[in-house]
Formats: structure tokens, C-alpha cells, sequence
């Protein structure tokens, strides 16, 4: 690959439940330089119709963003390409603007959902369809509560990164990868299945055309195209699920390697090439997601770092200092706790009183509480971050079992690869030689799935995975600034 035959720029755009991200990727000479060019909070907000997310704020943060990448740029901008969360998705009228606000996953709008539609499909029927483990903030869940408020099933949705992409001027898809987190794929296929849309009373024509990976999706419209920079840029779908992103900035090859994109979320799990739905991969609620080139991520989501996220915040309302650095720091000179917590109990899932709910499952068992004053807070965070290795260890051990791959190294993505405790526990646990970082791995996969499509590493499902990995090892390893560590057991 010659890096230096066209010097045109290109964006990436990663939309995080927590904070957002719009980065520029230039070259200086041969080598690519990527420059985080704007970041902008983001949350739910909880309002009278239910958890919601400000489309309008995240979109207007998102066209900050490329306005100042045209204005830093030193070149025109090649393609511009939108990677996110999954599940949520907006709601369009005639015209493709948005009808309200999106739910958030959160909202428990899904509990009384996800009962009535096992009722109709169970959960083992769902499972032999989509290969999709059983989660009530999926995408069908919401459609179908959406139903129980009345919404005509007919009314048009988009999943929120391409939602984006189409009001900065794309046609209106599923990505594939975005698409297959929906549970209303077809097993081993990029089609909607048409017997969960015929069960559940869903919509075909609600739902948008599924694209492969690495789609050019459109040219930017509007008064951002005005800019001298973006006069001719294109619109691409990425891995427009942020975790597969994340996952393709991977450079690896060989079965010896597992995963955990480390964020919000915390996705365990490996790469297959075809999907795998033994009784025992159902049973343990594991999921096969579509990945770039037509792979499966085939992983389980575990509860992430934004249980200590919650916890911070409950303590600065309290009037408590919480610095995560801080904490961590002061976790590692603490022992090992005499308990563990389920990170992964249902009541954790969702938002508010998260310290009480700790102590209750602590009570359970028969163990002490800790105190609400802020003298526990160490001993609270140091409880959370060896629960997650332990689980980490847990979920991975099962991941063996069920593919028969042999694991050596562990490659832990994304922001939380940052946190330098966690990864030492984590390398206890599993045993496994662990390489944490980048932390801007969804970035990266999705700047590396970009160049695979404009160079022509293309096959009929999309950029080929083989042409991702290698843009993906190039940027990784030749960009200004990008640090990798390694943690061993």
C-alpha cells in the first residue's frame, strides 16, 4: 500500500453514550496523523415521555465538529463516515427528520415488552433465528414497544449512526454490522427476518435497505458541503456499530486471540467466520454480531465501566471529589475484597441508586455493607473493578468451551483499555497475555475500514476483513501519538 499516493483527509465520526467524538486523519508524508478534532458530552435525559436521547444536540455537535476539520484541514476531505451505539433508533417522517427524540436503551418502557413478545417468539426460537443473545434493550423490543404506545408499525425508522449519516445528506440504510444488532437479521445473512416480522406484527417497509460494510452511502448536501474542504466528500458506512469498528482496528490474526472493546459496555468474545449457535451458546446468552468482511463477533456484553461512572456521579452529588485516576490509584494499594458482585445483575443494568443496589446484593449474602460516607468510596471502586476481571475471566473461559479456539492473548480496545488496574486484574484472571489500547480503537477501525473501501479492498460482502486489518495495523502502528501497553499475568 502506498500511503503517500493521494494526501486526501478523511473523518470519522464515533457517537458514545457518554461523550461523542468527530477526528481528522491527515498524512505528514507517509505517516497518518489522526487529530481528535472535537469532543462533546452526551447522556440520556430523562424526561415526562421517557429516557430520551437530544438528537438535535448531538447532530449539531457532530456538524461543529466537521466545520472546524474543514477548516483545519490542509486538504480536501476525502469521505466522512458515522459509527455509534446500537439498538437505539430514530423514528422519520415523510420528509426524514426525526419524529421526537430517541429512546434511550435504558428506559424500561422494554421490560413489559420483552415478556409479551416471548409469549409470541421465545427466547429459544429467537435465538435459531437471529443468533442474537437476549437482551431487552435490543432494537425488536423497542419496535415492538413502540407498538404497545400506539406508533403505526409502518412509520419509517433508522438505527442512530445512519440516521446521522442521512441528515448530513445519505441515502437512509442499515449498515450491516449496525443491522445485525437489531435481532431482526437472519441468521448467517444480511436480510431481515421475515418470520420476526410477521410474528411480532414489525413493518417491512419501516425498515431500511441493509448495506455491507464500507458502503459509499452519499455525497455531504447542505451548507457544510459550501466549505471548501467538503465540497466533494463522500458519505461512507463504516462498521456503524461502534463495537465492530473497535474490533477491526484489531491487528491480529490466527484463533489464539479474544477481546474486550472496554468502555460503557464491556464486549467479550472472539472473532468466527461463521455464526456459532450450539444449545450451550444459547444458553449462556451469547450473541453472534456481524463484523467486518463478513466475520462474527460472536461475544457477550457485560456491564462496563459506566457502573463506576454511576457511582462517581452518586458521589459528587453527595459532595464527594471523584477522580477516576485518583481512585484507581488508590485501589492498587488495597487487598483483594472478601466479596465479589454480580456486575452483571439485572438491577445494575439500570440507572440510579447503584450504591444501594450494591449493598443489597451484599446484604444477600451476608456481607457488610458499605458505608454511604465517603470513606468507602476506595473500597466501593476496588470492589468494581475486580468483579468486572472476575467476570471478564468467566465470560472468556466460556468463549473457550464453546468455539474449542485455545486462547493466548487478550486484546483489550477502547477507553477502558486505559485503566492500568483493571488490565493487571484482568491478566490475573484469565491468565492471558493481555495488550491493552488503543483507546481509540473504534477510530482507527473505522479511518481503516474508510481507506479499505476508497483503495479498492473490496469483496461482495463489503471491505474485505483482510484489507481492514492491514489499514488497521498501518494507522495503529505509524500514527502521531497512538501508545499500546502490555499487562501480563
Amino acid at each position: 500500500m502506498e500511503l503517500s499516493a493521494n494526501k486526501a483527509a478523511h473523518v470519522a465520526v464515533d457517537l458514545g453514550a457518554q461523550s461523542c467524538r468527530v477526528s481528522l486523519l491527515e498524512w505528514d508524508g507517509t505517516q497518518p496523523r489522526i487529530e481528535l478534532i472535537h469532543r462533546f458530552p452526551n447522556a440520556p435525559i430523562q424526561t415526562g415521555a421517557g429516557l430520551r436521547w437530544d438528537i438535535e444536540a448531538i447532530l449539531d455537535g457532530v456538524k461543529v465538529g466537521l466545520t472546524r476539520c474543514a477548516q483545519s484541514a490542509n486538504s480536501a476531505i476525502h469521505s466522512i463516515a458515522v459509527d455509534g451505539w446500537g439498538v437505539d433508533y430514530v423514528r422519520l417522517d415523510e420528509d426524514g427528520r426525526q419524529l421526537a427524540n430517541p429512546f434511550c436503551y435504558r428506559d424500561e418502557r422494554t421490560l413489559r415488552a420483552e415478556n409479551e413478545v416471548h409469549q409470541i417468539l421465545s427466547a429459544e426460537a429467537l435465538y435459531s433465528l437471529t443468533g442474537i443473545q437476549i437482551l431487552r434493550i435490543n432494537t425488536l423490543y423497542q419496535l415492538y414497544a413502540d407498538g404497545q404506545a400506539g406508533i403505526d408499525p409502518k412509520t419509517r425508522w433508522l438505527n442512530l449512526p445512519e440516521f446521522i449519516t442521512h441528515r448530513l445528506g445519505g441515502r437512509p440504510v442499515s449498515e450491516y454490522t449496525n443491522a445485525s444488532h437489531t435481532q431482526l437479521v437472519s441468521l448467517g445473512t444480511q436480510r431481515w427476518c421475515d418470520e420476526v416480522f410477521q410474528a411480532l406484527g414489525l413493518a417491512h417497509e419501516a425498515a431500511p435497505e441493509i448495506v455491507p460494510t464500507g458502503s459509499a452511502v452519499g455525497s455531504l448536501r447542505g451548507d457544510l458541503a459550501e466549505l471548501s474542504r467538503l465540497r466533494e466528500t463522500q458519505l461512507i458506512a463504516p462498521a456503524a456499530h461502534d463495537t465492530a469498528s473497535a474490533i477491526a482496528a484489531i491487528p491480529a490474526v490466527g484463533d489464539d486471540w479474544a477481546f474486550i472493546s472496554s468502555g460503557t459496555w464491556s464486549l467479550v468474545g472472539t472473532v468466527l467466520r461463521r455464526p456459532c449457535v450450539t444449545e450451550e451458546a444459547r444458553r449462556m446468552n451469547f450473541t453472534n454480531l456481524g463484523g467486518v468482511g463478513n466475520t462474527i463477533c460472536f461475544l457477550r456484553n457485560v456491564n462496563g465501566l459506566w457502573l463506576l461512572s454511576q457511582c462517581c456521579e452518586e458521589w459528587e452529588s453527595q459532595g464527594y471529589r471523584c477522580s477516576t485516576r485518583e481512585l484507581i490509584d488508590q485501589c492498587k494499594t488495597l487487598p483483594a475484597p472478601s466479596r465479589l458482585i454480580d456486575v452483571d445483575a439485572p438491577e445494575l443494568l439500570v440507572p440510579g441508586n447503584i450504591l444501594a443496589k450494591i449493598n443489597a446484593q451484599l446484604a444477600q449474602s451476608g456481607e457488610k455493607s458499605f458505608s454511604s460516607s465517603g470513606g468507602d468510596i476506595p473500597a466501593i471502586a476496588n470492589t468494581i473493578l475486580h468483579s468486572l476481571a472476575a467476570r471478564y475471566a468467566q465470560v472468556l473461559s466460556s468463549v473457550a468451551n464453546i468455539t474449542g479456539k485455545k486462547f493466548r492473548r487478550l486484546f483489550i480496545v477502547g477507553g477502558g483499555s486505559q485503566n492500568s488496574l483493571l488490565n493487571q486484574l484482568t491478566a490475573e484472571r484469565t491468565g492471558l497475555e493481555v495488550t491493552a489500547g488503543p483507546a481509540e480503537a473504534t477510530t482507527i477501525g473505522n479511518f481503516a475500514i474508510q481507506l479499505a473501501a476508497r483503495y479498492g479492498w473490496t469483496d461482495s460482502a463489503g471491505v474485505a476483513a483482510s484489507g481492514v486489518v492491514k489499514w488497521a495495523e498501518e494507522i495503529s502502528t505509524r500514527t502521531h501519538g497512538l501508545s499500546r501497553g502490555r499487562a501480563t499475568s
